[in-house]
């Protein structure tokens, strides 16, 4: 249940103002809330004052020319047309576990909604060069989260962050995107989209003021807010030093569970991973493995949203039974499967559009879940065993 309407705080048009001032981070935020009973007072205090609050002269001065630049109304204003809200640390919305850490924002602007439910998150990232494997794996985890109830938390990059965004919506979950420029841009641009569809069915997230352009050393600050706000990250893919491995360093330092998915020992995306396990971050299968890690109950299997619609005809079945979780090139499948090329081109189709199987690129085809029953039917297993047997 989402938290009901609240006010937001009286001085709150002064903190987003303050929020402006490059050199006022979280850590003098804290020393002027310490110093002065509200943000207001700060705005107009004088450089002396502001001094002997703890800040050096050269930041006092800055909020002090600030104010010759800045309308803290304007700013409020100015958010309320661009759709987003703007939440104090003191803010009832504001998420709780994120305000748990050192350097929590002094300001998160939400477009969307936090919700309650969102307290029960986990961050999933990865590389955004990310390997056939390595989607097919966020698109699973991310299912099974969503399915579960756990909203998917990622940065709305390219790769693996984009998959998993997407296959939390699809499933019929919450995801939560956090950004590194403000909320009026959305980086990457293709994403301009992905990004409004999560604002509804969710929130996009970023501690950057309306205006911000993404920059390179913005991105490793924002990584703290992925694994702040969640219960654990799960790296998916990356090398040692991509930026999935500076969001599980955060998590580990906030004290927050680390995940890692097992990958090809020849994969360079496979390294952080490798690396996160070896230093005793959790190896994971699937999402119930984080959910009993987390002693979450698993109530997906109770739910019957973002299920695919089973095979229904024999060349259905035949194909799933040929299929695996590797990916196979179309020629293999048809071998496995023997059924006619044509055939297995349209069945294939038909089983994309179901949800069962996916064209991973190169005309390689997987099966996208391992389910519990055996598809082929006798005549089309026997078939199917035969052809399978030839071709090996």
């Amino acid at each position: 249940m989402d938290r009901p309407a609240v006010e937001a705080p009286a001085d709150l048009p002064y903190r987003i103002a303050l929020h402006r001032v490059h050199r006022l981070g979280a850590a003098r935020f804290g020393l002027l809330d310490r110093a002065f009973p509200s943000m207001e007072e700060v705005w107009r205090a004088p450089a002396g004052a502001l001094v002997a609050a703890g800040l050096d002269r050269r930041t006092a001065q800055e909020v002090v020319r600030a104010r010759e630049e800045t309308d803290p109304s304007g700013e409020l204003e100015r958010l309320a047309q661009a759709g987003v809200t703007a939440l104090a640390q003191t803010d009832p919305r504001y998420p709780s576990r994120l305000r748990e850490i050192d350097d929590a924002p002094p300001v998160l602007y939400v477009k969307g909604v936090w919700a309650d439910v969102d307290e029960w998150s986990i961050a999933v990232v990865g590389t955004r060069r990310a390997t056939a494997y390595g989607r097919m794996a966020a698109q699973e985890f991310s299912r099974g989260l969503a399915v579960n109830g756990i909203t998917v938390v990622s940065g709305l990059a390219r790769g693996v962050d984009t998959v998993s965004h997407r296959a939390a919506l699809d499933a019929g979950g919450r995801t939560v995107a956090v950004l590194a420029n403000g909320l009026d841009t959305v980086y990457p641009p293709e994403n301009r989209r992905l990004a409004e569809e999560i604002a509804e069915r969710g929130a996009v997230m970023s501690d950057y003021p309306l205006g911000t352009k993404p920059r390179a050393d913005f991105f490793p600050r924002r990584n703290r807010i992925l694994s702040g706000v969640s219960l654990g990250t799960l790296v998916v893919e990356g090398d040692h030093d991509s930026g999935a491995m500076i969001t599980a360093k955060f998590a580990t330092e906030q004290n927050r569970e680390v995940f890692a998915v097992p990958g090809s020992i020849f994969s360079v995306q496979s390294k952080g991973p490798f690396g996160l396990i070896k230093d005793g971050a959790t190896p994971v299968a699937n999402a119930e493995d984080i959910l009993e890690a987390l002693n979450l109950s698993v109530v997906g299997k109770q739910l019957d949203f973002g299920r695919a619609a089973p095979p229904e005809s024999d060349d259905e079945r035949a194909l799933m039974a040929a299929l695996s979780r590797e990916p196979q090139h179309i020629d293999a499948v048809v071998r496995r499967s023997g059924l006619a090329a044509a055939t297995v081109s349209g069945t294939l189709a038909l089983l994309e559009l179901k949800g069962l199987v996916r064209d991973v690129g190169g005309m390689q085809f997987v099966r996208v879940r391992e389910d519990e029953g055996d598809y082929a039917p006798a005549e089309s297993a026997g078939r199917a065993a035969g052809a399978i047997e030839n071709a090996l």
